[in-house]
């Protein structure tokens, strides 16, 4: 069986249909979308994208459908910085309700057997919680006692936008990437399974994509930088800084 792992889209359209031709491509036969399809530009054609796959999809939540659902009933956004309001509002208001419930129905995690691989947990974050930031360099034993319990072989996540491997105990432990908004080299990054573990990069024309962006009348579109992003590095000591906190 062959599972493809898309995370964090954030809205980039562009980015996720060129990760889909390639997947469509290479004849998968399940799709994990691992969470943070929104917020972003272009948050209701990238749903719609997604729910009309030929293939069967398993969605799980991220911080970003948590947060929109929030708001959607009501909610204070006390985990959305002040400045990031208006740009869920904005979100929030270009998607159709059923989107809104289905985000809400959406589970944490979701749980694969993977010939080669055994038991593969998909998380967007950490198990337990979709908004928990640990990295690469992020000290074991904490993230031991976080994933041990799961009984997991691999554990797949996202939310920091930036892809990894690393082993916590007798886990191994994979960061998707982030096809959207990724920190690093641009490029969209999602992730392989079947025997083994394949962390892939799609490029696709950041240029083209970049003026989509700019004219989708999202509220934070300049400060979308698709064409230099941020290194990951410095990403990577960032939040660090807030790791499992």
């Amino acid at each position: 069986m062959r599972v493809a792992a898309i995370y964090d889209i954030h809205g980039n359209l562009p980015a996720l249909e060129a990760v889909l031709g390639e997947i469509q491509s290479e004849g998968v036969d399940r799709i994990v979308v691992g969470g943070d399809v929104v917020p972003g530009p272009m948050p209701r054609e990238c749903v719609a994208a997604l729910k009309d796959l030929s293939v069967p999809v398993d969605f799980i939540r991220g911080n970003g459908e948590s947060d929109i659902v929030a708001l959607h009933r009501g909610e204070p956004m006390v985990r959305v910085p002040a400045q990031f309001h208006e740009v869920m509002r904005w979100v929030a208001e270009s998607l159709p309700p059923e989107y809104i419930a289905d985000f809400a129905a959406w589970p944490l995690t979701t749980t694969l057997e993977v010939p080669g691989l055994g038991s593969v947990l998909f998380c967007h974050a950490t198990p337990e919680n979709e908004n928990r930031i640990f990295t690469r360099i992020t000290p074991e034993p904490p993230l031991r006692m976080l994933f041990e319990p799961t009984g997991a072989d691999v554990i797949v996540c996202g939310h920091t936008h930036m892809q990894f491997e690393r082993n916590v105990g007798s886990i191994q432990v994979v960061n998707a990437g982030s096809i959207g908004m990724p920190f690093g080299e641009p490029g969209a990054y999602w992730l392989m399974l079947d025997a083994g573990v394949d962390l892939r990069r799609t490029e696709y024309d950041l240029t083209a994509a970049d003026e989509r962006i700019r004219s989708s009348g999202y509220p934070e579109a300049a400060g979308l930088d698709i064409l230099q992003p941020p290194r990951a590095p410095d990403m990577e000591r960032l939040f660090e800084d807030a790791a499992l906190k």
